[in-house]
C-alpha cells in the first residue's frame, strides 16, 4: 500500500535520500489525485485540466500563438499541438492567420469556448473547495508560497 510504502521511507533515520524520494511520492499522489480529481468533474464538458489550462490562458491572454501558450504553459510543442487540435474539434477555439505574421496562426476563444471556460471555472471551485477547503487560509498561502518556491529553485536555468 502506498501510504505505509511513503510512511516507512519518509521515517528512515538519518537517509536523506529515502526522505527526499518519500517526499517526491507525496508529491507526485498529491498532483494525481488532483489532477484526476479534476479530470473527472470535467469529463462531461469534453475537456480535461490541459485543455481547461489552455482556454484559461486565452481569457488571461488573450489571442495568443501556439509558441506564447507554449512559453506560459511550459507544455511542450507537439502537446500543445495536440490540445489546440482537440479544443478546435470541440468548436471551443479556432486559428486564425496572425496578423503581424502570416506564416503564425494567433488562436481566439470562440463563444462555446467561452461558455465552456465559465462551467470549467464553477467545476475547478467546487474541486478547488473539497481539496484545499480544509486548509486554514494562512496554510493554503504557505503551500502556495512553498510550492512556488519549489519551481522556482527546480526551474532550468
Amino acid at each position: 500500500m502506498l501510504d505505509d510504502l511513503v510512511t516507512r521511507i519518509l521515517a528512515a533515520d538519518g537517509d536523506a535520500a529515502l526522505r527526499h524520494v518519500g517526499l517526491g511520492m507525496l508529491l507526485a499522489g498529491a498532483h494525481h489525485q488532483a489532477r484526476s480529481g479534476m479530470n473527472d468533474e470535467l469529463r462531461p464538458l469534453d475537456i480535461d485540466v490541459r485543455g481547461f489550462s489552455m482556454l484559461l490562458a486565452l481569457d488571461l491572454y488573450g489571442p495568443s500563438s501556439q509558441r506564447r501558450l507554449i512559453d506560459l504553459s511550459g507544455i511542450d510543442k507537439s502537446t500543445m499541438v495536440r490540445i489546440i487540435d482537440e479544443l478546435e474539434d470541440r468548436g471551443l477555439v479556432r486559428r486564425e492567420r496572425a496578423p503581424q505574421d502570416r506564416r503564425a496562426y494567433s488562436i481566439t476563444l470562440t463563444g462555446d469556448g467561452e461558455r465552456t471556460l465559465a462551467s470549467a471555472r464553477r467545476i475547478a471551485a467546487d474541486v478547488g473547495e473539497n481539496l484545499f477547503g480544509w486548509l486554514r487560509p494562512d496554510e493554503r498561502a504557505q503551500l502556495v508560497d512553498l510550492l512556488r518556491r519549489l519551481t522556482e529553485h527546480t526551474a532550468p536555468r
